[in-house]
């Protein structure tokens, strides 16, 4: 690998690419230890402090994971990718429902450049509710549960100094939307993966050193232990896929034959990737929301919903969360892979499945095999997602920086083996020796 490393730097214009990504997600990383004009930093790092120190779990959890933690710095980059993510999720949803975009979606590249126009705009109009909300639900102290004199978060609380907040917060989203473009365009990888495993990846060491002074090294090294072991299940079924033979007829075309070869169509164990964790964490958010904004916290409904569905660690808790992916995957897996769509692609360009008839027949055949692989890959992911939950609910301890469960370790593993793949693939074009062996 360190060979392959060593390869790739060699090459003038891989080198070039490795570089630029380097440097964009540097000048990322920079940007989310920016502070926002007009924030109290010595307030936000004692706050900050007081809930990494305290047992209270942030509603805003995931959002601050995919920003790297920028979110409760109410930084620059505070809301980092999660709008454009739920942008491009809404815009995918959308396709199935609108006429329109399911048109452009079959228009190819044009119909895409468009469809990405419609998330970048999408995304602005997101950041700029997001930003207001948590502008807002800082200054009457609401970002941080559990903690006590965090107040005053902002410096000035006129109407001006908020709004600049708002406008600094949606052009740093802009401008990571723009960042993780170029990446994608000029340097290796997804970008918007590449920035979303950069935040990631920032938060372990922090986290690590949480659990091991809180915690002791007994606990740290059986957290490590079972960390490697779930990267390593998750390598395992992420590359596991059922290849479904397609043979295809010979056609002659003037005076040339074309077709007559075998290949295959892939449908992977989990094709809804990361979606249906990210899907069942937000539905789950929503009771511990509406908690904030009811008065009367006090009533029997309110106490069993904070009991039972906001802690992690309840089983009720733990049984939601796991039927809601399994739920979520089957629903995503239904609108993002067509059956009938593939069927009649593969019959257009004279393909079939031996012993299935092309046309209907394969369509079936193709939702037979696809609802039997989505069991175990909705059945993985939830059993990932939950791990974390489980395992600190038998021991007794906090799950709030447990740095490998759920969302984190699915979505680094799967960004790195792709972008490992992309510069395998450009290194094996150069008669280079790739990194998988």
């Amino acid at each position: 690998m360190l060979t392959a490393f060593a390869s790739a730097f060699r090459t003038p214009d891989l080198r070039k690419k490795l570089l630029f990504t380097l440097a964009m997600v540097v000048l990322y990383r920079l940007g989310a230890s920016v502070p926002t004009p007009n924030t109290n930093s010595a307030a936000i790092r004692d706050c900050i402090s007081q809930a990494a120190n305290g047992s209270s779990q942030t509603t805003y959890a995931l959002i601050n994971l995919f920003s790297g933690g920028a979110l409760l710095k109410l930084s620059v980059f505070a809301l980092g990718i999660m709008p454009y993510i739920t942008a491009s999720i809404i815009i995918q949803l959308l396709v199935v429902v609108i006429p329109r975009f399911e048109t452009l979606k079959k228009e190819g590249q044009s119909g895409q450049n468009k469809l990405t126009q419609y998330s970048r705009y999408l995304t602005i109009g997101l950041a700029i509710l997001q930003s207001a909300g948590f502008v807002a639900l800082a200054r009457n102290g609401q970002l941080f549960q559990g903690t006590t004199n965090c107040n005053p978060l902002y410096k000035n609380n006129d109407i001006f100094a908020l709004a600049v907040m708002v406008i600094t917060m949606t052009a740093g989203t802009a401008v990571v939307m723009w960042l993780g473009e170029l990446v994608t365009d000029r340097g290796v990888g997804n970008g918007m993966s590449i920035l979303m495993f950069t935040s990631i990846a920032a938060r372990i060491p922090n986290e690590g050193n949480t659990i091991l002074k809180n915690s002791g090294g007994f606990v740290f090294t059986l957290i490590i232990l079972l960390g490697l072991a779930i990267i390593a299940a998750v390598v395992f079924v992420e590359q596991a896929q059922r290849r479904i033979p397609v043979q295809y007829t010979k056609r002659q075309i003037g005076r040339r034959m074309y077709g007559g070869t075998s290949t295959y169509l892939p449908l992977k164990v989990n094709m809804a990737g990361v979606i249906p964790v990210i899907f069942a964490s937000s539905l789950l958010y929503i009771p511990q929301l509406l908690l904030q904004f009811n008065s009367n916290s006090t009533s029997g409904l309110a106490l069993w919903v904070n009991n039972h569905l906001i802690n992690q660690q309840d089983w009720v808790h733990i049984s939601v969360y796991f039927l809601l992916i399994i739920f979520f995957t089957y629903f995503y897996v239904g609108i993002t892979f067509n059956p009938e769509e593939r069927a009649d692609d593969m019959k257009k360009y004279g393909g079939f499945i031996p012993g299935i008839r092309p046309g209907r027949p394969t369509a079936e055949y193709l939702q037979y095999v696809l609802s039997r692989i989505t069991l175990p890959g909705a059945l993985y992911l939830g059993i990932v997602a939950v791990l974390p939950n489980f395992f600190f609910s038998m021991t007794g301890g906090n799950n709030q920086n447990f740095p490998f469960g759920g969302t984190a370790v699915l979505i680094m593993v799967g960004v790195g083996l792709d972008t490992v793949k992309q510069i395998e693939s450009q290194l094996m074009q150069r008669n280079y020796e790739g990194f998988l062996r």
